[in-house]
């Protein structure tokens, strides 16, 4: 067994391409740019474990450079995706985890490896999601912009672990850092960045502030914001906030389904639970390919901004 971190490339928006280009010739385009990933990610010291259709898995010995690979992939990518047709641009959602890994005949197996997949499927386009493991790996002053979203339950995991997402953008603000110091050292009150979330199904449009919560979503009146189809349950799910951030949570009969705006990827929820780290839609009782889902939107609303204990400003 070897200590690797595992990152996990995966495209999102190959829908629209193959619908423009067409099989052949979108094919193609995707296997340029998985390409690309590999090559940038062997630059680095890592090595390329698989393709994966539309995702390439990669293994690194060294942290720090699994991390600048990645944010580096990113940058270049987006300066790329100004010149691009927006119904051609593919976008990428990494998931990064480090830890125990066992490699056979070129291939890796072991727990790091199934979250850096799950993390990539649940980030949104052009998002790094990391677990605590890869950030405190970097060291005390590592300089790398973090956010912590809190613990999250991965499936196939016993435990929660706490994930991260990387800020690799230039222009992000101060306030959404994790500082170069100990990660629990710090603890702001990180509820104070939301100002609220605004759900919307039909021609219903509501918003809940964080003193809302928890709120519950369902078919009957008693609930907060009523979905009235015979598909939802009478109580089907809820929303509260863990760690400052949004969490929802499957209480039905039939099912959740969520998706975020800009991604294919769909999460279903029996009985569980899912971070809300971005803007989406939410289909309730009956999957998005049943086009008469009852389909809530959701859109998170920004707040203003806190002063951590300390002094030092989110």
């Amino acid at each position: 067994m070897a200590e690797l971190t595992i990152a996990f490339v995966d495209l999102t928006g190959s829908v629209s391409v193959f619908e423009t280009l067409g099989n052949d010739r979108a094919t193609k385009a995707v296997t340029k740019l998985t390409q690309w990933i590999g090559s940038m990610g062997v630059e680095h010291g890592g090595t390329v474990v698989k393709m994966l259709g539309d995702g390439v898995l990669m293994s690194f010995s060294n942290n720090r450079h699994a991390v600048d690979a990645m944010v580096q992939i990113q940058q270049e990518h987006a300066r790329r995706l100004q010149q691009w047709p927006e119904r051609l641009k593919l976008m990428m959602q990494i998931g990064m985890a480090r830890g125990q890994v066992v490699v056979v005949d070129g291939d890796c197996f072991g727990d790091a490896v199934n979250v850096a997949s799950r993390l990539s499927d649940l980030a949104g386009p052009e998002q790094i999601m990391a677990t605590d493991t890869v950030i405190r790996k970097l060291g005390a002053r590592h300089g790398v912009r973090s956010r912590s979203l809190g613990p999250m339950r991965i499936k196939g995991r016993v435990e929660p672990c706490e994930v991260f997402r990387i800020e690799w953008q230039p222009e992000m603000l101060s306030e959404f850092l994790t500082l170069p110091a100990d990660l629990h050292a710090l603890n702001p009150v990180r509820e104070s960045v939301f100002g609220g979330i605004e759900l919307a199904w039909l021609d219903t449009t509501q918003s809940f502030n964080l003193t809302d919560l928890p709120l519950k979503v369902g078919r009957v009146p008693e609930a907060d914001f009523v979905v009235s189809d015979p598909r939802v349950s009478r109580m089907h799910a809820s929303v509260d906030i863990r760690s400052g951030n949004y969490v929802l949570e499957d209480i039905s009969s039939y099912g959740t389904w969520v998706r975020f705006a800009g991604g294919d990827n769909v999460i279903a929820l029996r009985r569980q639970e899912c971070l809300l780290h971005s803007n989406g839609e939410i289909a309730m009782g009956a999957p998005f390919s049943d086009i008469s889902a009852p389909v809530v939107s959701f859109r998170l609303v920004d707040g203003h901004v806190e002063i951590a204990p300390g002094g030092i400003e989110k």
